[in-house]
């Protein structure tokens, strides 16, 4: 199999799974919370989801990405989650990398960007995952801007919202 041909599998694969996040911040922002989700996916199934639950848990650390990680560590019996991609609509924040980091989580690949958060509004510190990860000297794979635009219509459709908020 070509290098070409592989990489079109994995930008598939990495749609696939990006598309269902995005779905995912749709349910939530129309529930009144923020355009972040997360799948954890292993395998190609995935293994757990969530949506951003920091405005209903009133709960700071309630972040779609550590979420879907709690979610999949209950459901697999484990701490790690070796092999498995973290799907985000947004570059995890450094709270959100350290738990993959910590999972043994083997990629991430997320939409938007941590300055196009920043532009919503949102406090994100201006750390990227590239950053963290060569000041660990990590071997987890980025792979950022999968279907960026599609995430920054759901950041417009949060947006639009008259009960919008951000922390």
């Amino acid at each position: 199999m070509s290098s070409a041909h592989v990489k079109e599998i994995a930008m598939t694969r990495d749609e696939k799974f990006m598309r269902r996040a995005i779905n995912l911040a749709q349910k939530g922002v129309l529930k009144g919370q923020t355009p972040f989700a997360a799948c954890v996916v292993q395998r190609d199934k995935v293994i757990a989801e969530s949506h951003n639950k920091v405005l209903i848990n009133k709960d700071i650390t309630a972040h779609a990405e550590v979420l879907a990680i709690r979610l999949a560590c209950q459901k697999m019996k484990d701490v790690h989650l070796f092999g498995a991609t973290l799907y985000s609509t947004c570059e995890p924040c450094p709270m959100c990398f350290a738990a993959a980091h910590w999972a043994g989580i083997s990629r991430i690949v997320y939409g938007a960007r941590i300055p196009d958060a920043d532009n919503f509004g949102f406090r994100e510190l201006p750390i990227s995952n590239a950053h963290l990860k060569r000041a660990g000297r990590l071997k987890i794979s980025l792979r950022g801007g999968v279907l960026r635009r599609q995430v920054l219509d759901i950041f417009r459709l949060w947006q639009s919202r008259k009960d919008h908020r951000t922390y």
